[in-house]
């Protein structure tokens, strides 16, 4: 007790404003169910497990500790379910998802000499029981991140409710015998609130659901509300309302009323239907989908280092099946797990290693790599809770962390909502980038950096040559070159008379595009004609012709598919194809040559614009989207590069306008008012008065975020290059680089109608063998969609 009296100054009384972690180690995966138990740290609040818990008694000097410890207990089988009253599992109020009952122990522990005190018990000290109590009491901050995973948004009063027009047609709807007025389905029908029509939902990416009937309905009509039927029961609340104009599930609080007005009686209905929130629910828990989750298959289970899964988070899978590809890469498995163990990256974190990038990528490479995690996952043997057995499923380790740290600086990622893998990879590169930028010759992004040139030849003859840096190479899909058109002709016929039969297709009846990868290689480097292009040597528009290719083969390649495209009207589709993915590819023909012998340069007008440079990352970006290069780099500048979102805003309101070809230099010389007195302000603190105008027309006139933008500049602001070089070896001599013969090891495949929705996953090719990593599940792929990627990364061949 002496012991513990001498060390009270260092422990604290938690406020309600600290971070306290009490469910995961900072720097492992342990929790207070492993076999230590979880130690947490009484002045800062950290969390340990007990391998790593005198890591921080000798950075710190903290000896004061709350052992967490959770023993699985037995409880009855026939224990009373509650009724959910949130779209939630595993919180209060929601599902229960029947996970094992803990019941947990305490004790207060001083090290260096792990001297045990028994809590509760009345001879601690107040300060001690106060702080103990708080820490017990408190939500901790990995829980506040589950709730809010699997918490769905809250459903809102529709505008329309109170006000909402009936029409007077005499329509009368009986209690059961539905089906749609346009087509014979009998499920999934929507009542029209205003009309009283029975229409079918919406088609689902895989053609199941109806026809859209219901929604090409309000289309007409604009009228807004419908309500499931099969939803509807005596507990009006659990009805499946939607606004079609509001494009949500909402409440309609004069439902009873609607209804009674097509002759519903709701208290004799019985509930036939799954809500939407709960098939989204539903759809969130049971992702065993189609053939990319090799669903239908018996999947032998894997375990071991190199394969262990990561738990979802609530739509984190675009997380999981990148990071699982990335970290089978030579660099960032080097980087974060052969060359770095986790004492080095905690001793060298800041005070608190839970927002540290370094630090959070050596956890997760650690826990993905070593196989500590990777084990049949233990259930208690029914009736007796000292018996266990092993599972043929492991359970993951949960990249809460991570997934904070690495989306803190990105609005969308910090979200719940589904990303776009293609998206997240490109975040990821960059933040790990800007992490090593210290000590460049470390740098794992740098194993996927290439450049591309680009060749421009208008009319008169004269060339120029732009050149760009990427990570990732983004391909169009060119259907006319698909090798199985008698088939798909054949497959049109027997589509159009089933259609005019009223008859539907099943799965097996219906024929996909299959378009060879090298073809839409080869589109990348095509010619391309650029009309109304801008020639500084006829000083007029005129046509020229683009061309393109690599100036440097990178370590790795990842070639996104453009899968999803722009229809008229800016309507997104995703293309039902399949592509014909070879083992090994080269691309030795797609190396650029650089300015050849007899060629002449277009005089260049750019050079006196000393404005603002365009942010890589939005250009990368906007370009990957099926943009040109030039308007993309037009958008990130007239936004002062403000971000993708306000980018590509600025695209689609000008690209009609006239002077939208025209070099950036002679449409875009003149840059925003700069403030003199906060130039001089930057000035003051030490900087160049240059580099000061450019920082504060980047950060749209902020002082502090010109401050931040000359520390950490978007990369592209100093190594856009953009004159011309009589070879890309030269600019790009800091890359890696080789020959052009690449094999494939890795996919991330998406199913959706947008990147937004739907699921991810990835199959590597470890081992010599295709391995499936869905979320948690690790297993020998049988059968690898390796014709249906999102994204394909390829190893360099060397020698």
């Amino acid at each position: 007790m002496e012991l513990l009296r001498s060390n009270l100054s260092r422990v604290r009384i938690p406020e309600p404003t600290n971070r306290i972690y009490k469910e995961e180690c900072c720097i492992s995966f342990d929790t207070p169910k492993s076999e230590g138990g979880l130690f947490v740290d009484m002045n800062s609040f950290l969390a340990f497990g007990k391998d790593f818990v005198h890591w921080n008694y000798e950075k710190t000097g903290n000896p004061v500790y709350l052992h967490i410890k959770e023993t699985q207990k037995l409880v009855s089988e026939d224990r009373p379910s509650k009724k959910p009253t949130l779209l939630a599992i595993g919180v209060e109020g929601g599902f229960d998802n029947n996970d094992p009952v803990y019941e947990q122990s305490y004790e207060i522990v001083i090290l260096p000499d792990y001297v045990t005190l028994p809590f509760p018990w009345v001879e601690l000290p107040e300060k001690v029981r106060l702080a103990v109590d708080a820490i017990i009491m408190s939500v901790g901050v990995e829980k506040k991140e589950q709730v809010a995973a699997w918490t769905a948004d809250t459903k809102i009063i529709s505008k329309h409710a109170m006000e909402l027009k009936q029409l007077d047609n005499g329509v009368i709807v009986p209690p059961s015998g539905w089906k749609c007025e346009k087509c014979e389905k009998t499920d999934n029908l929507w009542l029209n609130l205003t009309d009283g029509s029975i229409l079918c939902g919406r088609r689902n990416w895989d053609g199941s659901g109806g026809n859209d009937h219901a929604v090409n309905h309000y289309n007409v009509t604009k009228y807004p509300l419908a309500v499931k039927l099969g939803t509807i029961t005596a507990d009006l609340e659990a009805a499946d309302v939607y606004s079609y104009d509001e494009d949500a599930s909402v409440v309609d609080p004069l439902l009873a009323q609607h209804l009674q007005h097509f002759g519903i009686d709701f208290s004799s209905l019985q509930k036939t239907e799954m809500t939407t929130a709960e098939r989204e629910l539903d759809q969130n828990t049971n992702f065993d989908w189609n053939r990319i989750q090799e669903s239908g298959q018996e999947v032998e289970p894997l375990f071991g280092p190199g394969y262990t899964g990561l738990v979802n988070l609530g739509n984190s899978c675009y997380l999981a099946a990148t990071m699982q590809v990335v970290f089978s890469t030579r660099g960032f498995c080097s980087r974060y797990y052969l060359d770095q163990g986790l004492k080095v990256a905690f001793d060298t974190a800041p005070a608190d290693p839970t927002v540290d990038l370094n630090t959070q990528l050596t956890k997760l490479a650690h826990g993905l790599l070593s196989g500590k995690y990777s084990i049949p996952a233990a259930k208690k043997d029914d009736g007796d809770a000292s018996q266990t057995t092993l599972t043929a499923k492991q359970e993951g380790i949960p990249p809460r962390m991570f997934k904070s740290v690495i989306a803190a600086k990105h609005p969308e990622f910090s979200t719940m909502r589904q990303q776009d893998a293609l998206e997240f990879f490109l975040h990821l590169i960059d933040q790990v980038e800007r992490n090593n930028s210290g000590n460049p010759n470390f740098d794992p992004a740098r194993s996927f950096k290439f450049g591309i040139e680009e060749r421009l030849q208008c009319s008169s003859g004269k060339v120029a040559y732009n050149k760009r840096y990427d990570y990732i190479l983004s391909l169009n899909i060119p259907l006319h070159k698909a090798t199985n058109k008698k088939e798909l002709e054949d497959f049109q016929k027997l589509k159009a008379e089933k259609n005019a039969r009223g008859e539907e297709l099943s799965s097996n009846e219906i024929v996909r595009p299959r378009v060879p990868l090298m073809d839409c290689l080869d589109c990348f480097s095509a010619p391309e004609e650029l009309h109304d292009f801008y020639s500084t040597a006829l000083n007029a528009k005129t046509t020229a012709i683009k061309t393109a290719g690599l100036t440097s083969f990178p370590n790795y390649l990842v070639l996104h598919m453009r899968k999803f495209v722009l229809e008229a009207g800016w309507v997104p589709k995703k293309l039902d194809v399949y592509i014909d993915v070879p083992d090994t590819i080269d691309i030795s023909n797609m190396r650029s040559k650089g300015l050849q012998p007899g060629e002449e340069l277009l005089p260049d007008c750019a050079a006196e614009d000393d404005g603002l440079n365009a942010n890589e990352d939005i250009v990368a970006q906007l370009v990957s989207m099926g943009f040109q290069y030039l308007h993309c780099q037009k958008a990130a500048i007239s936004t002062s590069n403000a971000g993708v979102e306000e980018a590509m805003n600025w695209l689609l309101n000008h690209m009609n306008d006239p002077d939208i070809d025209e070099p950036i230099g002679k449409a875009q010389k003149s840059a925003p008012y700069i403030d003199p007195s906060k130039v001089d302000t930057l000035i003051s603190f030490g900087f160049d008065e240059e580099v000061a105008r450019k920082a504060l027309q980047a950060s749209g006139g902020d002082i502090e975020k010109a401050t931040e933008w000359i520390f950490n500049p978007p990369s592209g602001i100093t190594n856009m290059d953009t004159t011309p070089s009589s070879s890309g070896t030269e600019v790009d001599a800091a890359l890696p680089d080789g020959q052009g013969r690449y094999r494939l090891i890795g996919l991330v495949s998406h199913i959706g109608t947008s990147t937004h929705c739907g699921h991810y996953v990835a199959h590597i090719y470890k081992d010599g063998r295709w391995v499936i990593f869905n979320d948690d599940k690790v297993g020998v792929s049988k059968n690898p969609p390796i014709d249906m990627g999102y994204l394909y990364f390829f190893e360099r061949i060397d020698g």
